[in-house]
């Protein structure tokens, strides 16, 4: 793990990039605990911390290579929260052009449905990282607690990138969130929201070079007096 300058926080939040493809090396489970721990400091409602974070890297990691590509092939999927929310107007015009910016970067055509498949797919190998996160909410808690464990999430992936390390947050893994939990002997009554791949970037990597546009503040941000 490398140790930097300290950079400004504006900085950090600039150079994050949804990171797909990585190099092997891997941090032990000390520097994991150092690094992730400052995430905890995440505000929620009422203080009440509600998120789990379990983090597979070494056999556990390979295990869930091997098996969530097969068993999301197969049909063998399960979500804990529903997947129905629709994107239309200026949100799919949105989705459209960042899909078309990353297959870009990667030499893939629009018609090339195959390759394109291919490139999903490799969600579930975890784009070659060498740890993947995966971020639970308990049993009984829902939109309100989901902002909670979205704040923590971007902590964790502020700290990342901080550290010079490269992340990218996956909604595919939570298509499979019985496998996850099986293979990592996860309690039942922890719901999988989300995953996050992590490590260090492969800077030559095609996917890598893919920088989405993002809306000007003003569309977004409105000021009141």
């Amino acid at each position: 793990m490398t140790t930097e300058t300290l950079r400004p926080l504006s900085e950090i939040l600039e150079s994050r990039r949804s990171c797909r493809a990585f190099l092997p090396e891997s941090l032990s489970d000390q520097e994991l605990q150092d690094l992730l721990a400052p995430s905890l400091r995440a505000p929620s409602n009422c203080n009440t911390q509600p998120w789990y974070l379990h983090v597979a890297s070494g056999d556990a990691l390979e295990r869930l290579r091997r098996r969530l590509p097969d068993d999301f092939a197969n049909g063998r999927m399960t979500l804990d929260f529903p997947y129905d929310g629709k994107y239309s107007d200026v949100f799919k015009e949105r989705q459209y052009a960042s899909a078309q910016a990353l297959y870009g970067a990667m030499g893939i055509e629009r018609e090339d449905k195959e390759a394109r498949q291919a490139a999903f797919m490799r969600n579930f190998t975890f784009f070659d990282a060498p740890h993947v996160g995966f971020f639970f909410l308990p049993e009984g808690f829902s939109e309100r607690e989901a902002c909670d464990l979205g704040m923590f999430a971007q902590s964790v992936m502020l700290l990342l990138e901080a550290a010079g390390l490269a992340s990218c947050p996956q909604t595919a893994l939570a298509f499979l969130s019985d496998s996850v939990r099986e293979e990592l002997a996860i309690p039942s009554d922890q719901r999988l929201m989300f995953g996050l791949s992590f490590g260090y970037a492969d800077p030559d990597a095609p996917a890598n070079r893919c920088v989405t546009d993002r809306a000007d503040a003003s569309q977004l941000i409105s000021l009141h007096r």
